[in-house]
């Protein structure tokens, strides 16, 4: 199935815009419950304005809650931000840290998270189980979990550790052009033929 979804799309890579581990962690904060794409329309100005954790760190709340307003939830995001900023000047001398558990223990960082952020950005293993994933591998019976943190350890060993962040954007991208929620195109899935829930 890796092997298949490698070769339906080889340049598999994150869309959210970033130039470092810090920016990657700051966009897929804000990227909850928003699209890639309006996450990509806020960060340049955000990340001119708070370039690193030690700008963002010390942000005026509001304004950082005017600059994010359009990705939802703001408010908790912004507050996010600023804790997830603070937390790495306090504890991590700035720098994003490398340990799940270190990532975790970060304001707004859950381990989906932690693990796009190991993946693209650190070259370290991490398997993100978003809503794509989730559900396409409770489609293709990998999985009876509806548990992601469960449903990322179930997955984790059928795909070699360094190729587990590729793995899962191109599941993502998958669910995104191909194996749709509402209305999945089973005649053009290269899956079809090994997924029990694809249709005639």
């Amino acid at each position: 199935m890796d092997r298949l979804l490698s070769e339906e799309y080889p340049d598999a890579v994150c869309e959210l815009d970033h130039r470092n581990a810090f920016e990657l962690l700051a966009a897929t904060i804000l990227s909850a419950q928003c699209t890639d794409a309006r996450v990509n329309l806020v960060t340049p100005a955000l990340f001119e304005r708070y370039p690193d954790a030690a700008a963002l760190a010390v942000a005026d709340p509001e304004q950082v809650e005017e600059m994010i307003h359009s990705t939802g939830f703001y408010r908790s995001k912004a507050k996010n931000l600023i804790g997830m900023a603070a937390g790495l000047i306090d504890r991590f001398d700035g720098e994003v840290p490398t340990r799940v558990e270190d990532l975790t223990s970060l304001p707004g960082v859950g381990r989906k998270t932690a693990n796009v952020v190991r993946s693209v950005a650190l070259g370290l293993p991490g398997l993100p189980v978003d809503t794509h994933v989730l559900r396409l591998s409770r489609l293709l019976h990998l999985t009876s979990s509806e548990d992601p943190v469960r449903v990322e350890h179930e997955l984790n060993p059928m795909v070699p550790a360094m190729g587990r962040g590729d793995f899962s954007l191109r599941l993502i991208l998958h669910g995104r052009r191909v194996c749709v929620a509402r209305r999945p195109d089973c005649g053009r899935c290269v899956l079809a033929w090994m997924c029990p829930s694809a249709g005639p």
